[in-house]
Order: structure tokens, then sequence, then C-alpha cells
């Protein structure tokens, strides 16, 4: 178990700028910072029946973050998504989906999220002993030419069938099939709440025109937080998003068209370039907090065990809730891929890193 000291050495030149930071735009006291009541405390608030928030209980009780208030998701449909030749070729293991159920329990995860042919055909086996998220929607990436779309491939009905406490689903914000995508999910959402299953969403933009003059602005805070309160619009239950990597889209973009509406006090008064104030504008735009944000893990790269540690103290330090982490795990050998994931649920236990 990684203790303070060891996340402080693997966050290396970093450390001091992550731990010690201290003065965010946005001051803890306003947010809804997770905690092991967060589900009841927020909930038996809301329209949530009785049983959606027995799911989200069960949820936050399982696997090494129970009671806690984080979440560690354990999230592959890569196979989907980006081919299962492509994602699944550094460790073959993993088409068959047993292994992929299996390394969540092992590794001690709250819950898998996965498609309906992955947690369908080893239901019976395990949806009794780990949470499932059933994924409705995919972009298929077989399409030719290749383009960027969300198709339904399940539906809430099935994952009620196969036993699984949650739903999840992905939408291209800002792409122009996004307003048929939005009204595909929230039916999707209202069927899932009224069959007391969660809703996570997957708050991803896709648009050509978030890239200008060289620069992508696809994780820029302010679009991506955007995306983010359109999700908890929706009545997502949980909203997933890529950790922030730059800011100023809106001004980006308007400088060559006009869109959309910004206010420069989004730059000066409610985030700086610092990453943990550019993820708390995404916490910020999950009302405050109150609706849970996870961010992905990301790509796999050379030095996956630091880059999931140091996404884990920027998401925790600005009001987080956890981190979703595939590919930097399954692309590994299985127990290097449960170091990792169990290193970042580390940095959610270790009581000397709060929010900031």
């Amino acid at each position: 178990m990684l203790d303070y000291t060891a996340i402080q050495l693997l966050l290396a030149d970093e450390s001091e700028n992550l731990l010690g930071f201290s003065s965010p735009k946005i001051s803890k006291d306003r947010l809804h910072i997770p905690s092991p009541n967060h589900i009841e405390t927020i909930f038996s608030k809301s329209d949530r029946s009785e049983s959606v928030i027995k799911n989200l209980k069960r949820l936050t009780g399982t696997g090494r973050l129970a009671d806690t208030g984080y979440l560690s998701i354990f999230p592959v449909d890569q196979g989907i998504e980006h081919s299962a030749g492509a994602s699944f070729a550094k460790n073959p293991d993993y088409f068959d989906p047993e292994n992929i159920v299996s390394f969540a329990l092992e590794a001690g995860c709250n819950a898998v999220a996965s498609t309906l042919g992955v947690l369908g055909i080893v239901s019976k086996k395990y949806a009794e002993k780990i949470p499932f998220i059933l994924k409705l929607n995919h972009n298929d990436f077989l399409r030719y030419p290749n383009d960027y779309d969300q198709a339904m491939f399940a539906s809430v009905q099935q994952a009620v069938d196969m036993g699984a406490v949650g739903v999840g689903a992905t939408i291209y914000f800002g792409s122009p099939e996004s307003k048929r995508q939005i009204q595909e999910v929230s039916v999707a959402f209202a069927e899932a709440h009224r069959q007391g299953l969660f809703t996570v969403l997957w708050c991803y933009l896709r648009n050509n025109g978030f890239k200008v003059d060289g620069v992508d602005y696809h994780d820029a805070a302010d679009l991506t937080g955007q995306a983010n309160h359109l999700g908890v619009t929706l009545s997502a239950d949980i909203i997933k998003q890529k950790l922030p990597m730059s800011d100023g889209g809106y001004p980006a973009i308007n400088a060559k068209e006009k869109y959309g509406k910004y206010d420069e006090r989004m730059y000066t008064e409610l985030s700086s370039d610092h990453p943990i104030d550019l993820c708390r504008y995404q916490v910020t735009n999950c009302y405050m907090g109150r609706i849970p944000l996870i961010n992905s893990g990301g790509e796999s790269g050379n030095d996956d065990l630091r880059g999931a540690v140091r996404t884990a103290v920027i998401n925790k330090r600005a009001g987080g809730s956890g981190l979703i982490l595939g590919r930097k795990a399954f692309q590994k050998s299985r127990a290097e891929g449960i170091a990792i994931v169990n290193a970042v649920q580390d940095v959610y236990l270790c009581k000397e890193i709060t929010a900031a």
C-alpha cells in the first residue's frame, strides 16, 4: 500500500505543486466534498427512488474504497470503441470477458463497467459479487470511413435482466449528432431510474472545430465543464470526464467564429492554469460536487503508475470522487495492472491528501 511518502516520491518534482496547493479560485467550503454519507446526504433529497439510492450505496459500499465516498471503477469497452485487436494485443487474455470482470473483483474496484456481451456472458457468476454497470451505447469504429457517433447496443431492460446496478452512456457533446444522442440518453436514463438503476454519463467532446491553430481544446476545462453541466442536467448520477489539460476553449474558437457564450471571469475568478483549479471547475459544473465527478485514466503510456497516481491526486484535491481507469491497467500484465489500480485507490485512502 502506498503511503503519503511513497506518493510524494512518485510525483517527484510535481509533488509540492500538487500536494501543497492551497489557494484554489473556488473554495472547498462551497463544494460538496465526497464523504461516507454523500449518497444519503445528497440523493435522499432528490427525485431518485429508494431503489436507485440502494444501488448507489451498493456501489459506494464495495471494494477497497467501500464507505469512503470515493470510487474506483474498471471500464472495458475499448474492444468496440478502439477495436478489440488494437486494445487487447498487449494482453490477449482480455479477449475473454471473465478476465475483465475477475480483474475488477481482484483489484478491489467498486464496479466493472462494460458491454452487453462482456457482462452478460458471465452475469450469473459475477453480478452478485461485484456491481455491474452496463454501457448502453458505443461508437463501433468499423464503419468506413471512420466517423464518431454513438449507437445504442443495449437496453435498460437487458441491464435489469443481467443484475446490473447501473447503466452508462456516452454523449459526444459538440458533435452534429449530439442532439439525437442527448434525446436517446435522456429517455434511457429516465427508464433506468424508473427501474431502480443509477446512471453514469461519459461527457465527451467531439468536433474538429475544437482544434484551433494546432491546439486541441477537447480537454479544455471550460468546454468539458459545460459538458458536465449538460450531463447533470440529464440526471446523470455520476459524471465521467477526461482530466482537463488546458483552458480557454471558448475564446480560442471565438477568435475564429462566434460560438457559445463565456465570461472572462471563468478564467480569472473561477479557475487558473493550475491542474487542481482546472479540475475543480469541472467539479463546480457537477452542481458543486453534488453529482460525483470521476476522471478517466487515459491511454496507456510509458509511466502509467505515476500518471495514474498524478490524476488521482488532482481529482481528489479538486473535490472529485474517483477514477475510472482501464487501459493503463488491462494493457499490462494482470499483476502490474492490479498494482496500478491499487495505487490509485491508495491515494483516496490516504488521509494526508485532502481537498485543496
